[in-house]
């Protein structure tokens, strides 16, 4: 009796040893790490680093610029032909842009941004959303970030309109760190202090 049941034994811990072999055709790949979005010159339409726009967008083709207006207001596109690559528009508070004005912008973009999921910015970034939309009014760059926030005592907006986002990235982190370098770069270009 005590041989049958060391028979059974091994050959139960034969079938568990089995098993728990692991198959030699059975590959562990494991996740890639993504590049950070990093602030770097040269810029793309003044604010948004060159590489990393390519990152985020995982855009490779010539980047040809045409910018309208002033410090105070104004738009850029990269390229400057449809389909659109990057937009950037800014605006600031001021003679021709009063404060309630750039606040009936914000909340009109906060209204379109929240009915599709959009994601509120960090604090630190002021009052701001990032999403996706798909079906923008211009259905050229559905992925869309825009911030409201104070910058030497008045306040400033800044949007930030992308095609799209590469492949395996996550658009909301990076849209976020895209509008975050570029009210640091704002700061660094018209002498203030985001957040001030």
């Amino acid at each position: 009796m005590r041989r049958a049941s060391l028979s059974i034994a091994l050959a139960a811990l034969g079938l568990l040893a089995t098993a728990c072999t692991p198959e030699a055709h059975i590959v562990s790949t494991p996740t890639p790490v993504l590049q950070p979005v990093v602030d770097s010159a040269p810029y793309v339409c003044t604010f948004i680093p060159e590489q990393a726009f390519r990152l985020v967008s995982g855009l490779a083709g010539p980047l040809v610029e045409k910018t309208d207006g002033n410090e105070r207001n104004g738009d850029c596109r990269a390229p400057d032909t449809a389909p659109q690559s990057l937009e950037v528009w800014w605006m600031q508070e001021g003679r021709g842009m009063p404060r309630e004005h750039l606040d009936f912008l914000m909340d009109d973009r906060r209204k379109v941004y929240s009915s599709n999921g959009g994601v509120v910015l960090p604090n630190d970034l002021g009052d701001g959303m990032a999403a996706f939309l798909p079906n923008p009014l211009s259905d050229d760059q559905p992925y869309q970030v825009s911030a409201k926030f104070r910058c030497g005592g008045g306040e400033r907006l800044i949007d930030i309109f992308l095609p799209q986002i590469a492949k395996g990235r996550d658009a909301i982190k990076d849209m976020t760190e895209l509008m975050r370098i570029a009210q640091k770069r704002y700061g660094h270009l018209y002498n203030c202090t985001p957040g001030t």
